[in-house]
């Protein structure tokens, strides 16, 4: 006999607003044990000195986790002028000095250089791997690490404020991989002064807003109080860029089982102009949920992931 999994079989995602100083490993954990959930996941990692959206998956919503890691996300954050560290973040030691505080009139101007598809070297302190190991640990050890430069998309990046002369706040649109720290050693560079980054926050990741998120306090009071299905986002939020198909109980039965089902041809029609470029990717719908999420081939739907999110979990 199969062993029963531990938890509750919820699924749903959960827009964390991640807290300072915890890691998105620690945030899931907590999510997890709050709902008992069986399984949970997280789409784009945050640094536990970053803020801001963390979008956590479970159950059946940890096989979209895969569609929201290639989203486009925003950041807000605050330049410190006059001190370059290790990290580019506050808590690195020290490794530069300077009296150069550009004006946020210069930093607007030295920002077009870093919009679009450009080339970006991590930071030697990030999770990219040499060699089979994290290039953080092999900078702690105090190893020479040597990151290659890689194509990186800033969709769009402008100044928002300026508190004081030692500090100036930016937002930026971007794809996935690109490092913020990275943006800031290589713009301070251009206008010839020492950074660091000293406030990050997340305020969007692909449909997930900072509007929509929760602080860990609230969720937790919202357990309290047995409410805790009230921050739980339907498994399809993480799927908003994937058009859709309504299909009969009987088309969704037959998906659940694996087997494809014949589209006619007005609905072949509809769904390759809302198709993005190269992709196949449909979600069926029965009831108002997610079915299977399939590829569109010869007139078909083909099932790739089947959902299993009625009560009877079959």
């Amino acid at each position: 006999m199969a062993r029963r999994k531990k938890g509750d079989a919820v699924s749903g995602w959960v827009c964390l607003d991640k807290p300072y100083d915890l890691t998105s490993t620690s945030a899931v954990s907590r999510v997890r044990r709050l709902f008992n959930a069986q399984k949970a996941g997280h789409a784009g990692t945050l640094d536990p000195l970053a803020t801001g959206v963390l979008p956590i998956a479970l159950g059946e919503a940890t096989k979209t986790v895969p569609f929201l890691m290639d989203a486009d996300k925003t950041y807000r954050f605050t330049i410190a002028w006059g001190r370059t560290t290790a990290t580019f973040d506050r808590e690195g030691e020290t490794t530069a000095t300077s009296d150069v505080r550009p004006t946020p009139e210069a930093v607007a101007a030295a920002l077009p250089a870093f919009v679009g598809e450009i080339q970006q070297v991590p930071p030697a302190f990030s999770a990219v791997k040499v060699d089979g190991e994290r290039a953080y640990d092999l900078a702690r050890a105090g190893e020479a690490v040597d990151l290659k430069p890689r194509p990186v998309v800033i969709h769009a990046a402008r100044v928002v404020g300026a508190p004081d002369a030692d500090h100036v706040q930016i937002e930026m649109d971007c794809g996935k991989g690109t490092y913020v720290r990275a943006v800031v050693r290589d713009l301070a560079a251009a206008l010839g002064a020492c950074a660091h980054v000293s406030e990050l926050r997340r305020t969007r990741v692909g449909g997930f807003t900072e509007a929509r998120a929760i602080g860990l306090e609230n969720l937790e009071d919202l357990g309290h109080k047995a409410r805790l299905s009230e921050a739980l986002l339907p498994v399809e939020t993480a799927l908003d860029d994937i058009p859709a198909l309504a299909v009969t109980a009987e088309d969704a039965f037959r998906l659940k089982q694996g087997r494809p089902i014949v589209l006619v041809p007005r609905q072949v029609e509809a769904l390759k102009a809302r198709l993005a470029p190269g992709s196949r990717t449909v979600s069926a719908m029965a009831g108002g949920s997610i079915v299977a999420l399939c590829e569109m081939r010869a007139g078909r739907l083909e099932p790739a992931r089947v959902f299993h999110l009625d009560q009877s979990g079959d």
